[in-house]
């Protein structure tokens, strides 16, 4: 009976100067595999030659896993079963943690074969280590609606949570509508309620503060177009 291929989750950097954050044996295992779904091949190839230019790219097999390109899970158990590992990599930070990648994993478990998630950077767990919120009791939401009363709803409801569960709440945004978001929760949370801002992790610009709202309402920051974790605690 054949061995089954192992499945490997990759985690990229969250900043293009953040190699250092990588323990040494994530560009060991690159280096062995020949199979790869990524979230955008540019990246992944760019990531790639980072970590060890003498890798040839081009005999690699990259297949895509992003909403316009759903992966080939067919191809997947295939890949697994006849004995060939496979390595998954987002944009940044670690793979099927708000990023593609679950349904890679899924497959490999249909075949029950080995999953092994690697030792690397997720901004989300970075940002709860340093908030000073409550690291025992939080959630992960993703990302708040768009349209302004949905929004306004979905921060009054977290707040709430928050505050009657003691857990602090995560949430991301697009980062060209990081400003607005932190325009409507100071202007609908409570003045006593903790938020923590985190940006740029890992990079030269890195940024993380946790204030009350009426403390942020007089701090005059930008946050456009910068990756940013966004965490609110009122369970103090």
């Amino acid at each position: 009976m054949s061995t089954k291929g192992k499945l490997y989750l990759i985690p990229t950097v969250l900043s293009a100067d953040a190699l250092f954050s990588l323990p040494a044996y994530i560009t060991d295992t690159v280096r062995q595999l020949r199979f790869f779904f990524v979230e955008d091949e540019r990246t992944a190839r760019r990531f790639m030659k980072a970590l060890d230019r003498s890798i040839d790219i081009d005999s690699l097999q990259i297949h895509p896993m992003n909403k316009q390109n759903p992966p080939d899970t067919a191809l997947v158990r295939k890949l697994l079963q006849e004995g060939h590992s496979i390595g998954v990599i987002s944009e940044a930070g670690c793979p099927a943690v708000a990023d593609p990648g679950n349904i890679i994993v899924q497959a490999a478990h249909q075949v029950q074969a080995a999953v092994v998630p690697m030792v690397g950077p997720n901004s989300m767990l970075l940002a709860l280590m340093a908030s000073g919120m409550n690291g025992q009791n939080f959630q992960f939401v993703g990302y708040l609606p768009i349209k302004n009363l949905e929004r306004m709803q979905a921060i009054k409801e977290l707040e709430a949570t928050s505050a009657q569960k003691k857990q602090t709440q995560l949430f991301i945004e697009t980062p060209y509508r990081n400003n607005p978001l932190l325009r409507d929760i100071l202007q609908h949370a409570n003045d006593s309620t903790l938020l923590c801002v985190a940006a740029d992790l890992t990079g030269p610009t890195e940024f993380i503060r946790t204030q009350t709202i009426a403390q942020w309402k007089k701090d005059n920051q930008d946050f456009h177009k910068r990756p940013a974790i966004f965490l609110l605690y009122a369970g103090q």
